[in-house]
């Protein structure tokens, strides 16, 4: 039995090895925006001091590695590829970002997230010799990089025949670029983001791309902007490195079958993970697999056909946890496009996705819809938003509502929240702090657009103070709505579903949102217990790379107000 603290409370129990592992992890947090260079430990050198420090210069020399970056894609087709070589019958290694709920997502062995005891047993060797040999002048590795440098010390241990990285951002000075031996490497589709970092156009974020492309290693990339593709071609033509354009995979192909991932655009991603998976394969021996002309080996079309995990992209979720009728009474659409192209491409996907049988309009592959019509329902479409304030919303909500409204699809409602999130420590017994005060500016701003767009920018919009209550809406407009915090905006959603009998709603959910919406569901089971006794951390999320650690807190328990 817990013992009892003075006040009458349990005693908390002792942090399990997981949590100590976490909280160890986050230490390695920087407060820094990501476009500040002034921590040493951003320095690209120090990355090669780490792996002489693990030991890991020549199992790396040793790995045989594809390496992919891009701003769209990347992720997606790293998973393609190693469904595909798995399929193939070789062990495989992924290493990929963001996670969604679990740090242990990035790593998997054979196409399963590592497990917990692994993973404890790898972090903390390397944890410990990194602490160890710190210095004022070689410290603790910066969270990706950590991450990065744990990947490979895995794949090393467990020896895999193949590892596939996803670069985590850019690629020139990327962690993951300390491969200077890869057998082939990958640009997926590039558009412009992160441009803080990166650079202002499109040449630029090519040339940062690039920076993978290793002297008279092949390279493959899909169809780019012209500006970015003389790009790529002048760094692959003074690396000496044979650069080839891959075309988007033919679905006739696939016999019939469907890709494991949804969206149109995954045929894009899927033609690069063909042509990556068969120069690994004939660069590293292995020709028993002959050359795709006109057909593909059924290794590969189990590859891409095979159910493939990758949370929070093209994904659609009912809300099995909402007590209504049906779970489809409340559907969500969650995808990662946090830029302009993304965001024309996501939104095409979730309209297609929405339609229902036998609805007039653009022909689309059947795999990408999910009707959910029901007599005596009537479906309506709401958006719930937020994104970085170094993202341009005039560039990015006009681009979705256009792609939206030209497949027949009219938000009913768009609800903005803020990245205030609240993390589990998971073990750990007190109460949650009291909401604080949460700076909705920018949400505010991000509802001034999007009323703009709705009323054609001519004005007049009526909008409602509603109250100071942080669990409901604080502000309310003809078209939309500001949540302080996205569990208030999911519960809001709930009630009102369960308050109608008529109406349902499809939620489409792009970018940041996502991650901590999918966390969402995987908590609500355990809500009530977690908001009597989880010890809890409220945090300022400023970027992705913050929300690709945190989850939410749950939802409020209280009902919330309808607009």
């Amino acid at each position: 039995m817990a013992e009892s603290g003075g006040d009458g409370s349990s005693a908390p129990p002792p942090a399990t090895p997981y949590e100590k592992a976490l909280d160890a992890l986050s230490s390695l947090i920087t407060k820094r925006s990501r476009a500040d260079k002034s921590n040493k430990g951003d320095r690209f050198d120090l990355l090669f001091d780490y792996l002489k420090i693990l030991e890991l210069e020549e199992p790396i020399e040793k790995m045989k590695i594809i390496h992919v970056a891009g701003t769209k894609g990347k992720g997606s087709t790293c998973t393609f590829t190693e469904s595909i070589l798995r399929h193939c019958g070789f062990r495989t290694g992924l290493f990929t970002s963001p996670h969604l709920i679990d740090v242990r997502e990035r790593f998997r062995l054979d196409g399963l997230d590592i497990s917990e005891e692994k993973f404890l047993a790898y972090f903390w060797w390397c944890f410990e010799r990194l602490k160890e040999k710190s210095t004022n002048d070689i410290p603790m590795p910066t969270y990706f990089r950590f991450l990065a440098l744990l990947a490979f010390k895995i794949f090393a241990a467990e020896q895999v025949d193949v590892a596939i990285l996803e670069v985590g951002l850019g690629g020139k000075f990327d962690a993951t670029n300390v491969v200077q031996a890869p057998v082939v490497c990958g640009i997926s589709s590039l558009g412009y983001d992160h441009m803080e970092i990166l650079g202002n156009t499109l040449g630029a974020i090519a040339g940062e791309k690039a920076g993978i492309f290793k002297s008279r290693v092949p390279a493959l990339t899909v169809p780019q902007p012209d500006e970015a593709m003389r790009v790529l071609e002048e760094k692959a033509s003074q690396l000496d490195v044979p650069l080839q354009l891959v075309q988007p995979l033919d679905p006739n192909m696939l016999n019939g079958s469907k890709l494991g991932l949804a969206g149109k655009h995954q045929y894009v991603n899927a033609g690069l993970a063909i042509a990556l998976s068969s120069t690994w394969l004939q660069r590293t021996g292995h020709l028993e697999y002959p050359e795709h002309t006109t057909s593909l080996p059924e290794q590969f079309i189990k590859g891409l056909t095979a159910t493939v995990s990758l949370q929070g992209r093209a994904q659609i979720v009912p809300d099995r946890f909402i007590n209504s009728e049906s779970p489809e009474d409340l559907v969500f659409y969650l995808d990662g496009a946090h830029s302009p192209e993304s965001m024309e491409i996501c939104a095409r996907w979730f309209s297609l996705s929405v339609q229902p049988l036998g609805t007039s309009g653009p022909s689309h592959d059947p795999v990408q819809r999910h009707p959910i019509e029901k007599v005596g329902k009537n479906s309506e479409q709401i958006l719930l938003f937020n994104c970085m304030s170094v993202r341009d919303p005039q560039l990015l909500l006009p681009n979705l509502m256009k792609t939206c409204a030209s497949h027949g699809v009219y938000f009913k409602k768009a609800l903005f929240v803020p990245n205030t999130s609240v993390y589990y420590k998971v073990g750990s017994h007190s109460l949650p702090p009291t909401d604080s005060q949460v700076d909705l500016s920018w949400q505010f701003a991000l509802q001034k657009v999007w009323e703009n767009l709705m009323q054609g920018n001519k004005g007049g919009t009526v909008c409602e103070e509603l109250t100071d209550d942080k669990e409901i809406a604080v502000k309310s407009c003809e078209n939309s709505a500001v949540f302080p915090s996205l569990p208030s905006a999911i519960q809001w959603l709930r009630d009102t579903v369960r308050q109608s009998k008529s109406v349902r709603f499809q939620v489409y959910i792009p970018g940041p949102c996502n991650w901590f919406v999918t966390s969402c569901w995987r908590r609500v089971e355990i809500h009530q217990e977690v908001r009597r006794s989880t010890k809890a951390e409220t945090l300022n999320l400023q970027s992705p790379s913050d929300c690709k650690m945190f989850c939410i807190h749950g939802v409020m328990g209280r009902a919330v107000k309808p607009l």
